[in-house]
């Protein structure tokens, strides 16, 4: 395998649009990198620039020693694996899975070994003599990823391969690509490779590290844990995690007490002693107050600190946990609770929540950055 470099990689297109700006990303012999971000942010863009399916207007990308730039895909080491599975129609199984292979004048044996192997890893041996139309959208899926194992790449580059998928073969395949990284490694072979998708489940479950990209340039660059609990800016704490972080924009104040912010006119939350001292060229200026929803609880008789009343708006049965939305003067905000005696008739109530600001986080307005990021 070989790990990716990309040195102030650029794309700009004729009409003037610059999709890519800049990037810097080192991508690490093995590593199972995960580009995630919203509609139109450039992942897939810089994904087909590593794969050399589209130039680069500035910069340079590596993989392993080499110089990519200039090389046409087939020169690469890489191996693609798309979103519509582009498999021949007429071929079975084991002539797509081995058609690569044929190209490079493999032998016989060669052929049959490298394509029975990863037939056997992905388990879909019994469908070697089938053809595309005979199987499921998940059978097919493994079977492009099947023909692009048996190259043995340098780099595996996934493109949004699962979006065609149901809901449950999404998952299933999911675990799949999971397996194979984990398995290749075990065998002394670890796979480098770099999956787009604009899912961050897939992004948060599969990704050794996630690259989280916004109009085309980088805002975080980390492990699925520390993107969620510390990230870097407002962008990265309201894309990552579901239901999204709540954001409230408002003013730090001081007191006796201590910092606070308030969520409506009176109603204080009180910030952590060990992030205040963040934060006092703050006092008095706009922020960004940040909470997720998980540390929002409904607040017990004993909870007289940053405790807020909500009108209760919306109830989101989750199954063994509710999303409840509820507003405190005209900021909405939601609490992630495991309490079955909420429901919908519930709807229009005032309730007492608490809130667990050790947990929270504190944006610049200017620039959006996290400005309370304490990692232990």
């Amino acid at each position: 395998m070989a790990n990716v470099s990309l040195k102030s990689v650029e794309k700009k297109y004729d009409n003037g649009f610059q999709a890519v700006h800049g990037i810097d990303l080192d991508i690490h012999d093995g590593e199972f990198m995960v580009f995630v971000g919203p509609s139109g942010c450039a992942k897939s863009t810089t994904l087909r620039m590593i794969a050399g399916l589209e130039s680069i207007t500035d910069g340079e990308i590596r993989i392993g020693e080499r110089v990519v730039n200039d090389l046409p895909p087939k020169d690469r080491g890489i191996a693609m694996v798309f979103q519509n599975y582009a498999l021949y129609p007429h071929k079975t199984v084991f002539d797509n899975m081995a058609f690569g292979l044929k190209m490079q004048k493999k032998s016989k044996e060669e052929i049959r070994q490298a394509v029975e192997e990863a037939a056997e890893k992905l388990e879909i041996t019994d469908l070697l003599d089938r053809k595309p139309k005979e199987m499921s959208g998940g059978q097919r899926q493994r079977v492009a990823v099947g023909r692009a194992i048996v190259r043995k790449p340098d780099v595996f580059l996934f493109d949004e391969p699962l979006s065609n998928l149901d809901a449950k073969l999404r998952v299933s395949m999911r675990v799949k690509i999971a397996q194979l990284h984990q398995r290749l490694k075990e065998e002394g072979n670890p796979a480098t490779m770099i999956y787009v998708t604009h899912d961050q489940t897939e992004a948060l479950t599969l990704g050794d590290r996630i690259c989280v990209l916004n109009k085309g340039e980088i805002m975080q660059v980390d492990t699925p844990a520390n993107l969620y609990n510390y990230p870097a800016n407002k962008f990265v704490a309201g894309f990552i995690g579901s239901p999204s972080m709540n954001l409230v924009k408002t003013v730090i104040r001081k007191s006796d007490a201590g910092l606070f912010v308030e969520l409506a006119p009176g109603v204080k939350c009180f910030i952590p002693r060990a992030k205040q001292v963040l934060l006092q060229e703050q006092i008095d200026q706009a922020v960004y107050f940040g909470i997720r929803p998980e540390h929002i609880s409904l607040a017990n008789d004993s909870d007289t600190v940053n405790t807020v009343e909500g009108m209760l708006t919306v109830v989101e049965n989750m199954g063994n946990e509710k999303y409840l939305y509820f507003k405190v003067g005209d900021n909405e905000l939601i609490a992630r609770v495991n309490d079955q005696t909420i429901t919908t008739a519930d709807i229009g109530c005032t309730m007492r929540f608490n809130l667990n600001t050790e947990a929270c986080h504190i944006f610049d307005v200017e620039n959006e950055k996290n400005l309370t990021i304490i990692q232990g």
